[in-house]
Parts: C-alpha cells; structure tokens; sequence
C-alpha cells in the first residue's frame, strides 16, 4: 500500500474519517491489553505505532546481532505479508521465493533460522526449537503472543504522522495507550515528528533509543560518480532515495513504488531499458531485489545494484542493557 497524503496533516479526509479511526483506535487498545501465550523462551517484538514502513526489519537484524553478542541463538518470526504461508513453515533459501513466504523472510533468513506464520504463537513454537530467543518481525498489536520485550520502531522523519488512527491517519491506536503497552521506542534517523515522539514517551517513562540507517560503503563506492536511476517499493521510497543522496550519489531518476509492490516483467524491462538508454545505473533495495527473483532474464541480475543498508544505534552500551534486562526479567519470571 502507499500511505495517503492526508496521514500527513489534519485535512478535510483527515477530519471526516476521524470518528472511524476513534472506534478502531480504541478497539485496538483494548486488544493490545490482552495476555498472551508463552513459548518457553523470551520473545522480542520489534513492532511500530503506525500502518506502513518504519525499519523494522533492519532493528530486527540488528536486534540478532546484540542478541548474539550477550551468547544467544535467536530465531525470527515473522507474518510473511504478501506470501501464501497458511502454517508454521520454517524459510528455506534454498527453495522458497516471496510470493510464498513475503520478502522480508528471505532477508531475515540469511541471518538466522526464520519461520513464517499468520499463527503467531505456533509460529513462535516452531521458532523456539530453533534458537533460545524468538524476535518478532512486526505484531506489536498481535495480543496472542506474551512479549518479553516490546520496542516501537519510528522513523524520524515521519513520526506518528498526524496523529490520528486507522483509516484517518496512521496510529493504530492512539499513541498515549500504545506508549503504555511497549519497553522502549527506537527513533530512526532525525527528523522533528521523531522528536516529538521520543519527547512524548521520555515524558512518559519509556525509554528511548535512536539509531541510524547506515548503506553499505563498498555499494556506495560502486555507486560514485555515475548517473543513477533509483526504484524502491518499500514503506517509504523517498526515504531510500535521500539515503543515496545524502551517500554523494547523483541520483537522476527516482520510481517509487508501493510497499511490498509486485513486479511485473513489464515494469522490470522499461526500467532497464531506460537506464541503457540514458546510460544510468540502476539500484534498489535489498528488499526489493527478492521480489525480483524469476523476472530478470540472463545477465540482467547484474544490471541492478541493490544498496544494503544496517542499523546502527547510537549508543549501543543502551541497547545491550535493555536486551540483557529483559532476559534477566524472563529468567526471574521463569525461575519463579
């Protein structure tokens, strides 16, 4: 989907679909108080306020890495938004493509055991064989799964948009419940409306950490002193194209596409027929390469640069002790 224009401010469609967004904002809420099952092991949620993209992937990525570090094996967890999974199904490389399991799975995958699941607590079952910590790829709102750590992710750029809940505006439910159901909110990149949130849950007692998209310097440097035509369909594209920009990429060419978009061949050959023709290189996400799977023709694959990009907090001693606390409270709770 690609967020309406009026998320961004309190306009006429904004105002008028304000008393739906009230009912299932406050639904919501209600939902989110729900105790939910346990699996065992401790459970990470890397989750968002809002509907659409805000990092969530890459904070899971990263979250595995710190997890790593303080000696554990963690396995994700994921919806698999877009894919056809029906049951508990482990993410295998070797065989699966997006259009079964979603696209974000296969990038989870190549960091550690991923299971896709509509099923959040079998799939959490089927993850905690896997590895002794379970991080949850979205489902802050998803009562059914007790979390042991709950992180908000936002971006800073965008924030919590205007304000107002599904389908008025972004929230899920209003922002105020939502700060008083998650351990810490991670703000991503700068940004006033990130401010204005991590002003707001600091008022409010939760933590806050911020962290930063980092693209990887070898693909930058591959990217450096040429003509670039930029496609993306993620949460928001603009995002990625600023992130190349800001890298000294001269980028000439931007096509944002819809989040999780479904590409055609079509769109795949007129984009890099008109990259030939204007002698352009063309690059895109590490996200959106996995959608490309079984629409390039021989050599193509070679035509397309993706930009990886990591997380990056900013005070990583901060984000260690919040992991290494919850799995203290888990052990306390477990023990008990």
């Amino acid at each position: 989907m690609r967020a309406p224009a009026f998320w961004r401010n309190r306009g006429p469609a904004a105002r008028l679909l304000a008393p739906l967004g009230w009912i299932y904002g406050a639904a919501t809420a209600v939902r989110m108080k729900r105790i939910g099952e346990r699996v065992g092991v401790p459970v990470v949620c890397i989750g968002n306020f809002t509907a659409g993209g805000a990092g969530k992937t890459p904070t899971a990525l990263a979250a595995a890495d710190r997890l790593a570090a303080l000696g554990r094996s963690p396995a994700f967890l994921s919806r698999g938004y877009g894919g056809k999974v029906r049951e508990p199904t482990r993410v295998d490389l070797a065989r699966h493509r997006h259009d079964f399991t979603g696209d974000e799975p296969l990038l989870l995958a190549r960091r550690a055991p991923t299971v896709v699941s509509p099923d959040r607590v079998g799939g959490a079952r089927l993850a905690a064989a896997l590895g002794d910590v379970v991080i949850m790829d979205d489902g802050l709102q998803n009562p059914s799964l007790a979390k042991d750590l709950r992180i908000a992710v936002v971006d800073g750029a965008a924030g919590v948009g205007n304000g107002l809940c599904l389908p008025a505006g972004p929230l899920r439910a209003p922002l105020a419940s939502q700060l008083g159901q998650v351990d810490a909110v991670l703000v991503i990149g700068p940004g006033a409306p990130g401010e204005a949130v991590a002003a707001e849950a600091a008022a409010r007692g939760v933590p806050v950490l911020f962290a930063d998209l980092a693209p990887d310097p070898r693909a930058v440097a591959a990217l450096k002193r040429k003509k670039v035509l930029a496609f993306a369909g993620i949460g928001r594209p603009e995002k990625m194209f600023a992130t190349l920009r800001d890298a000294g990429v001269r980028v000439v060419e931007e096509q944002p596409f819809p989040d999780h978009h479904a590409f055609t061949r079509g769109e795949v050959a007129r984009l890099l027929s008109r990259a030939r023709r204007k002698d352009f290189l063309v690059v895109t996400t590490a996200k959106d390469e996995v959608r490309l799977a079984g629409l390039l023709a021989p050599g193509e694959e070679r035509e397309i640069h993706v930009l990886p990009v990591t997380l990056r907090f900013r005070d990583p001693a901060a984000a260690d002790r919040l992991f290494a606390a919850a799995l203290e409270r888990w052990a306390l709770s477990s023990s008990g």
